[in-house]
Protein backbone atom coordinates (compact mmCIF):
# COMPACT_ATOMS: atom_id res chain seq x y z
CA UNK A 1 0.00 0.00 0.00
CA UNK A 2 1.48 3.45 -0.69
CA UNK A 3 0.58 6.51 1.31
CA UNK A 4 -2.18 8.98 -0.77
CA UNK A 5 -0.28 12.08 -1.60
CA UNK A 6 -2.14 14.77 -4.30
CA UNK A 7 -2.33 13.67 -7.69
CA UNK A 8 -2.68 10.07 -7.80
CA UNK A 9 -6.14 9.78 -8.12
CA UNK A 10 -7.68 11.07 -10.79
CA UNK A 11 -10.19 14.21 -10.86
CA UNK A 12 -13.08 15.37 -12.71
CA UNK A 13 -14.70 15.23 -15.10
CA UNK A 14 -12.06 11.81 -15.39
CA UNK A 15 -13.28 10.77 -12.02
CA UNK A 16 -17.03 9.31 -12.30
CA UNK A 17 -17.39 8.63 -8.91
CA UNK A 18 -16.82 7.00 -5.69
CA UNK A 19 -18.16 3.85 -3.83
CA UNK A 20 -17.30 3.98 0.06
CA UNK A 21 -17.87 1.35 2.85
CA UNK A 22 -19.37 3.38 5.64
CA UNK A 23 -18.58 1.55 9.45
CA UNK A 24 -15.10 2.97 10.15
CA UNK A 25 -14.55 4.51 6.64
CA UNK A 26 -17.17 7.22 6.42
CA UNK A 27 -17.84 6.93 10.29
CA UNK A 28 -16.00 7.37 13.24
CA UNK A 29 -17.15 5.71 16.41
CA UNK A 30 -20.51 4.73 14.75
CA UNK A 31 -21.28 8.29 14.14
CA UNK A 32 -20.55 10.46 11.05
CA UNK A 33 -18.77 13.12 11.80
CA UNK A 34 -19.05 16.92 10.14
CA UNK A 35 -15.97 16.82 8.37
CA UNK A 36 -16.85 13.30 6.54
CA UNK A 37 -20.58 14.08 6.20
CA UNK A 38 -18.97 17.72 4.35
CA UNK A 39 -16.67 15.51 2.11
CA UNK A 40 -19.80 13.47 0.38
CA UNK A 41 -21.09 16.97 -0.08
CA UNK A 42 -18.46 18.33 -1.89
CA UNK A 43 -17.60 15.48 -3.35
CA UNK A 44 -21.31 15.64 -5.38
CA UNK A 45 -21.30 19.53 -5.45
CA UNK A 46 -18.12 18.64 -7.92
CA UNK A 47 -20.26 16.21 -10.32
CA UNK A 48 -19.07 12.97 -8.77
CA UNK A 49 -21.33 10.19 -8.28
CA UNK A 50 -21.11 9.12 -4.39
CA UNK A 51 -22.34 5.88 -3.51
CA UNK A 52 -21.97 3.95 -0.08
CA UNK A 53 -21.66 0.12 -0.08
CA UNK A 54 -22.12 -1.45 3.03
CA UNK A 55 -23.09 -4.48 5.14
CA UNK A 56 -25.69 -2.99 7.51
CA UNK A 57 -28.89 -3.10 7.00
CA UNK A 58 -31.31 -2.12 4.65
CA UNK A 59 -33.74 -0.90 8.12
CA UNK A 60 -30.57 0.68 9.79
CA UNK A 61 -29.57 2.78 6.37
CA UNK A 62 -33.02 4.76 5.21
CA UNK A 63 -32.28 7.74 7.61
CA UNK A 64 -28.86 8.17 5.99
CA UNK A 65 -29.96 7.79 2.39
CA UNK A 66 -32.76 10.09 2.96
CA UNK A 67 -30.34 12.89 4.32
CA UNK A 68 -26.83 12.57 3.11
CA UNK A 69 -25.99 13.75 -0.16
CA UNK A 70 -25.22 10.34 -1.69
CA UNK A 71 -27.00 8.75 -5.38
CA UNK A 72 -27.56 5.88 -3.29
CA UNK A 73 -26.80 3.43 -0.54
CA UNK A 74 -26.47 -0.11 -1.38
CA UNK A 75 -26.96 -2.27 1.90
CA UNK A 76 -26.57 -5.59 3.15
CA UNK A 77 -23.95 -6.26 0.96
CA UNK A 78 -24.79 -5.57 -2.30
CA UNK A 79 -28.64 -7.40 -1.69
CA UNK A 80 -30.69 -4.22 -1.45
CA UNK A 81 -30.68 -0.18 -2.74
CA UNK A 82 -32.43 2.83 -1.22
CA UNK A 83 -32.67 6.05 -3.70
CA UNK A 84 -34.37 9.49 -2.82
CA UNK A 85 -37.55 9.63 -5.02
CA UNK A 86 -36.77 13.06 -6.78
CA UNK A 87 -38.09 15.81 -5.89
CA UNK A 88 -39.15 14.15 -2.06
CA UNK A 89 -36.43 13.89 -0.10
CA UNK A 90 -37.21 12.40 2.73
CA UNK A 91 -39.19 9.42 0.39
CA UNK A 92 -37.27 6.61 -0.97
CA UNK A 93 -36.82 4.07 -3.56
CA UNK A 94 -36.31 0.43 -2.31
CA UNK A 95 -34.18 -2.31 -4.76
CA UNK A 96 -33.84 -5.62 -4.89
CA UNK A 97 -31.59 -7.99 -7.00
CA UNK A 98 -33.61 -10.90 -5.79
CA UNK A 99 -37.14 -11.53 -6.04
CA UNK A 100 -40.35 -11.42 -3.20
CA UNK A 101 -40.36 -15.20 -2.77
CA UNK A 102 -36.57 -15.96 -3.47
CA UNK A 103 -36.22 -13.47 -0.32
CA UNK A 104 -39.29 -14.89 1.28
CA UNK A 105 -37.14 -18.59 1.42
CA UNK A 106 -33.81 -17.77 2.10
CA UNK A 107 -34.76 -15.47 5.04
CA UNK A 108 -36.52 -18.34 6.77
CA UNK A 109 -33.14 -20.69 5.99
CA UNK A 110 -31.02 -17.43 7.45
CA UNK A 111 -32.73 -17.56 10.12
CA UNK A 112 -32.05 -20.95 11.38
CA UNK A 113 -27.91 -21.07 10.82
CA UNK A 114 -28.48 -18.04 13.40
CA UNK A 115 -29.73 -19.81 15.57
CA UNK A 116 -27.60 -23.04 15.19
CA UNK A 117 -24.77 -20.16 15.47
CA UNK A 118 -26.18 -18.68 18.57
CA UNK A 119 -26.38 -22.09 20.26
CA UNK A 120 -23.27 -23.24 19.59
CA UNK A 121 -20.48 -20.91 19.70
CA UNK A 122 -20.17 -19.23 22.80
CA UNK A 123 -20.25 -15.91 23.18
CA UNK A 124 -22.35 -15.59 19.59
CA UNK A 125 -24.70 -12.82 19.64
CA UNK A 126 -26.84 -11.72 16.61
CA UNK A 127 -25.94 -7.87 15.95
CA UNK A 128 -28.56 -5.47 17.63
CA UNK A 129 -29.19 -3.93 13.62
CA UNK A 130 -31.23 -7.32 12.95
CA UNK A 131 -34.47 -6.33 12.94
CA UNK A 132 -33.71 -3.83 10.05
CA UNK A 133 -32.39 -7.01 7.75
CA UNK A 134 -34.14 -8.60 5.08
CA UNK A 135 -31.26 -10.64 3.10
CA UNK A 136 -29.03 -11.20 5.29
CA UNK A 137 -28.03 -11.91 8.94
CA UNK A 138 -25.27 -10.45 11.15
CA UNK A 139 -23.59 -11.75 14.05
CA UNK A 140 -21.82 -8.80 16.44
CA UNK A 141 -18.39 -9.69 16.83
CA UNK A 142 -16.95 -5.85 17.50
CA UNK A 143 -19.55 -3.14 18.25
CA UNK A 144 -21.48 -4.32 20.96
CA UNK A 145 -19.76 -7.77 21.59
CA UNK A 146 -15.80 -9.09 21.20
CA UNK A 147 -15.12 -12.44 19.96
CA UNK A 148 -11.95 -13.88 19.34
CA UNK A 149 -10.70 -14.69 16.17
CA UNK A 150 -11.37 -18.70 17.04
CA UNK A 151 -15.14 -18.02 17.23
CA UNK A 152 -15.40 -15.93 14.32
CA UNK A 153 -14.05 -18.43 12.41
CA UNK A 154 -16.25 -20.53 13.22
CA UNK A 155 -19.18 -18.21 12.35
CA UNK A 156 -17.96 -18.24 9.27
CA UNK A 157 -17.48 -22.15 8.67
CA UNK A 158 -21.13 -22.78 9.70
CA UNK A 159 -22.56 -19.87 7.64
CA UNK A 160 -20.35 -22.09 4.47
CA UNK A 161 -21.55 -25.16 5.82
CA UNK A 162 -25.11 -24.13 5.34
CA UNK A 163 -24.46 -22.71 1.48
CA UNK A 164 -23.96 -19.33 2.35
CA UNK A 165 -21.73 -16.30 1.60
CA UNK A 166 -20.06 -15.07 4.65
CA UNK A 167 -17.39 -12.33 5.09
CA UNK A 168 -16.35 -10.52 8.27
CA UNK A 169 -16.38 -6.71 8.38
CA UNK A 170 -15.00 -4.08 11.16
CA UNK A 171 -18.26 -4.87 13.76
CA UNK A 172 -19.97 -8.01 12.08
CA UNK A 173 -19.44 -11.21 10.37
CA UNK A 174 -22.49 -11.26 7.37
CA UNK A 175 -23.86 -14.35 5.74
CA UNK A 176 -26.30 -14.29 2.97
CA UNK A 177 -27.94 -16.60 0.34
CA UNK A 178 -27.12 -15.71 -3.55
CA UNK A 179 -24.57 -14.16 -5.96
CA UNK A 180 -24.39 -10.94 -4.94
CA UNK A 181 -21.51 -8.98 -2.77
CA UNK A 182 -20.03 -5.47 -2.44
CA UNK A 183 -18.49 -5.72 -6.27
CA UNK A 184 -21.76 -7.35 -7.66
CA UNK A 185 -23.78 -4.52 -5.76
CA UNK A 186 -21.84 -1.82 -6.86
CA UNK A 187 -22.07 -3.28 -10.50
CA UNK A 188 -25.95 -3.24 -10.39
CA UNK A 189 -26.44 -0.30 -8.61
CA UNK A 190 -24.30 1.79 -11.39
CA UNK A 191 -26.12 -0.06 -14.16
CA UNK A 192 -29.52 0.56 -12.55
CA UNK A 193 -29.33 3.95 -11.73
CA UNK A 194 -27.11 5.50 -14.43
CA UNK A 195 -27.10 3.15 -17.07
CA UNK A 196 -23.19 2.71 -17.47
CA UNK A 197 -20.98 -0.91 -17.49
CA UNK A 198 -18.96 -0.29 -14.31
CA UNK A 199 -16.18 -3.05 -15.49
CA UNK A 200 -16.03 -0.97 -18.42
CA UNK A 201 -14.71 2.22 -16.95
CA UNK A 202 -13.13 0.57 -13.63
CA UNK A 203 -10.66 3.49 -14.16
CA UNK A 204 -13.28 6.33 -13.50
CA UNK A 205 -13.87 5.07 -9.90
CA UNK A 206 -12.19 5.35 -6.83
CA UNK A 207 -13.51 2.68 -3.87
CA UNK A 208 -12.45 3.43 0.04
CA UNK A 209 -12.57 0.71 2.50
CA UNK A 210 -11.38 -0.55 5.91
CA UNK A 211 -11.93 -4.38 6.41
CA UNK A 212 -12.14 -7.88 4.90
CA UNK A 213 -15.50 -7.46 3.17
CA UNK A 214 -14.07 -4.71 1.24
CA UNK A 215 -11.09 -7.07 -0.56
CA UNK A 216 -13.00 -7.99 -3.87
CA UNK A 217 -13.37 -4.11 -4.33
CA UNK A 218 -9.62 -3.33 -3.32
CA UNK A 219 -8.78 -6.17 -6.32
CA UNK A 220 -11.04 -5.05 -8.71
CA UNK A 221 -10.66 -1.30 -8.52
CA UNK A 222 -7.24 0.07 -10.00
CA UNK A 223 -7.50 3.23 -7.39
CA UNK A 224 -8.47 1.51 -3.99
CA UNK A 225 -7.90 3.02 -0.86
CA UNK A 226 -7.67 1.83 2.58
CA UNK A 227 -8.40 3.90 6.02
CA UNK A 228 -5.28 4.10 8.34
CA UNK A 229 -6.91 1.92 10.28
CA UNK A 230 -7.02 -0.60 8.14
CA UNK A 231 -4.07 -2.06 9.36
CA UNK A 232 -5.96 -4.02 11.93
CA UNK A 233 -6.62 -6.37 9.14
CA UNK A 234 -3.94 -6.34 6.68
CA UNK A 235 -2.79 -9.60 7.91
CA UNK A 236 -6.05 -11.46 6.98
CA UNK A 237 -6.70 -9.43 3.30
CA UNK A 238 -5.35 -11.35 0.28
CA UNK A 239 -5.74 -8.05 -1.78
CA UNK A 240 -4.46 -4.76 -0.33
CA UNK A 241 -6.10 -1.75 -1.60
CA UNK A 242 -3.24 0.21 -3.43
CA UNK A 243 -3.07 3.33 -1.32
CA UNK A 244 -3.49 4.06 2.29
CA UNK A 245 -4.94 7.41 3.98
CA UNK A 246 -2.79 8.95 7.12
CA UNK A 247 -6.03 9.42 8.80
CA UNK A 248 -8.47 6.67 10.11
CA UNK A 249 -12.21 6.05 9.92
CA UNK A 250 -14.24 9.49 8.51
CA UNK A 251 -10.75 11.50 9.02
CA UNK A 252 -9.51 9.27 6.01
CA UNK A 253 -12.30 9.27 3.84
CA UNK A 254 -12.12 13.27 3.84
CA UNK A 255 -8.35 13.22 3.09
CA UNK A 256 -9.85 11.11 0.02
CA UNK A 257 -12.02 13.47 -0.44
CA UNK A 258 -9.65 16.55 -0.35
CA UNK A 259 -7.03 14.14 -2.60
CA UNK A 260 -9.51 13.76 -5.38
CA UNK A 261 -10.62 17.28 -5.20
CA UNK A 262 -6.85 18.59 -5.00
CA UNK A 263 -7.07 20.27 -1.82
CA UNK A 264 -5.34 17.78 0.17
CA UNK A 265 -2.12 18.85 1.88
CA UNK A 266 -0.88 15.44 2.69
Amino acid sequence: MQPLASGQLPQPPLLAGVLTDIDDTLTTEGAITPDALQALADLKAAGLHVIPITGRPVGWSEPFAAAWPVDAIVAENGAVALQRLPGKREQLSKLYQQDAPTRTANFSRMQQVLAEIEATVPGARRATDSKGRECDIAIDHSEFTHLPQEAIDQCVAIMRAAGMNATVSSIHINGWYGAHDKLEGARWIVRQLLGRDLDAELGRWVYIGDSTNDQRMFEHFPYSVGVANIARFVPQLAHLPRYVTQGERGAGFTELAHAVLNQNRL
